[in-house]
């Protein structure tokens, strides 16, 4: 393989490595190694901004990637969640919003594409914003038990951002999609 060939699967093998990082992050916080769970969190983090930084500066994305990368960072958010809920950490009505939010916009991604073929990943501004909050809220959780701070006062007040923009998000895409498959009705 080529030196180009390599850079141009670099990204995807730097998004495959933060996809492994979610089985051993949700182990750390299983047996209380909040610390280690915290650098792994933030070391995915930084692995996420390089894997994009890559793609760009080598001209190295793929359709592979611009599903993977979303895919990585869904999967460790969402295994973050559950387990600091699991472990009483975070409110389990919140990880409920936020699990539940994820199920129903794949559920009408596979839908949609499944009747009109012609799903495209455009993640929202509102997501976007959402998927930062989410990831703030578990840092700052995993900072105050991992390196043993006191934030409980910003703990408090993200869960209520991150509520209200999974929230807000949920429900941009029901009715960006609804409203893609109303004038595709009209229209065939």
């Amino acid at each position: 393989m080529s030196l180009r060939g390599a850079l141009a699967w670099l990204p995807n093998l730097i998004t495959l490595a933060r996809l492994l990082a979610v089985p051993v992050t949700v182990y750390l916080l299983l047996i209380g190694s909040y610390d280690a769970a915290f650098w792994l969190f933030i070391a995915a983090g930084v692995s996420d901004a390089l894997d994009g930084i890559v793609a760009k500066h080598f001209n190295a994305t793929s359709e592979v990637g611009a599903f993977l990368d979303p895919l990585a960072d869904k999967a460790l958010l969402v295994a973050v969640y559950v387990t600091l809920g699991y472990l009483e950490h975070i409110a389990v009505w919140l990880v409920i919003l936020i699990v539940f939010r994820d199920l129903l916009i794949i559920g009408g991604a596979i839908l949609f594409h499944t009747l009109t073929q012609s799903l495209r990943m455009e993640p929202l501004l509102v997501s976007k914003t959402n998927t930062v909050a989410q990831i703030v809220l578990a840092c700052t959780v995993l900072a105050e038990l991992g390196l043993e701070l006191s934030l409980a006062g910003a703990v408090h007040v993200l869960v209520y951002v991150v509520a209200a923009t999974t929230f807000v998000s949920g429900a941009a895409y029901v009715i960006k999609w609804g409203r893609r498959a109303v004038t595709m009705e009209r229209d065939t």
